[in-house]
């Protein structure tokens, strides 16, 4: 097995950027999810509210700042607010983030339609991977929802997509969650694997091989699995057109559904700090 690509979500919810390197911080990827969207009153936003936060592309710039390109293209560069007054956010774990200017923040705002807020993670050791989502004492985490890195594999992407394709002309499993799907509409086929939002993608093995790790090597660098990563609404929407639809979720609800939520990938925590890169090399016990 082997990394085929690796991509960066420089702020939560918005569109990332495909590398070739990584560098690999306690926390997760340099520059990943260090930034967030909030409202006036420090409540979080993200693509699940807000699907068109998925057309806006952020691009990491030097050690912490960060570009935003809207869906014209028009960019505006944001530097990490060192010194701006810390504002409380709803973020887990997190409470408060630094505020970006009063300029950035009306530039997103017209863009999205509505009053918001651009927040920094000034301080990533601050928050902690819940236990119930795999963390250990020590553990920190990005803005990321539960875990620092998602693994997905392209070889699970194969499966649903052929299962996709196999159960077109079912009916819905009659609890399909309304919330967990955009439209009433069938995507056409294959399906990108950029909608589950992966940092690290891999092929090679079986599908699904990978939610039995528990420890994985890339390059010289080491990771725990915290977790197998459940999905929701993110997922239906087109990551290019914005366009909503049933799936994944429609066939994920009817082959990998437990507890009452669907799956596919898995969360890393890593063990060592380093760089990764595409083409590397893959091992797992």
């Amino acid at each position: 097995m082997q990394v085929t690509s690796l991509r960066i979500y420089a702020v939560k919810s918005m569109a990332g950027v495909d590398v070739e390197t990584a560098e690999i911080e306690p926390w997760g990827i340099a520059g990943d999810k260090r930034w967030g969207v909030v409202d006036d009153a420090g409540t979080k936003i993200t693509a699940r509210e807000m699907y068109g936060l998925l057309g806006m592309r952020a691009e990491p710039v030097g050690s912490s700042g960060v570009r935003i390109l809207d869906r014209a293209g028009t960019a505006t560069l944001v530097d990490a607010p060192h010194y701006a007054a810390p504002i409380s956010v709803s973020h887990s774990r997190q409470g408060q983030a630094r505020p970006a200017s009063e300029e950035t923040n009306r530039w997103l705002t017209q863009r999205v339609g509505r009053p918001v807020r651009l927040v920094w993670q000034g301080d990533p050791t601050a928050r902690s991977i819940a236990e119930q989502h795999g963390g250990k004492p020590g553990d920190t985490l990005s803005l990321a929802d539960a875990g620092p890195l998602l693994l997905v594999s392209e070889a699970s992407m194969a499966q649903l997509n052929a299962w996709i394709a196999a159960d077109a002309n079912l009916d819905d499993v009659p609890d399909l969650d309304r919330s967990d799907i955009s439209a009433d509409t069938l995507p056409n086929l294959p399906l990108s694997i950029i909608r589950f939002r992966p940092n690290v993608v891999i092929d090679g093995g079986m599908a699904f091989e990978e939610e039995a790790w528990t420890r994985i090597r890339i390059g010289d660098l080491e990771f725990r699995k915290t977790m197998i990563c459940d999905r929701c609404v993110m997922t239906t929407i087109d990551p290019v057109t914005l366009e909503g639809g049933k799936e994944p979720i429609r066939t994920l609800a009817r082959r990998r559904r437990r507890e009452g939520k669907t799956w596919f990938g898995i969360r890393l925590a890593p063990l060592t700090t380093g760089t990764i890169r595409v083409g590397e090399a893959v091992v797992a016990s």
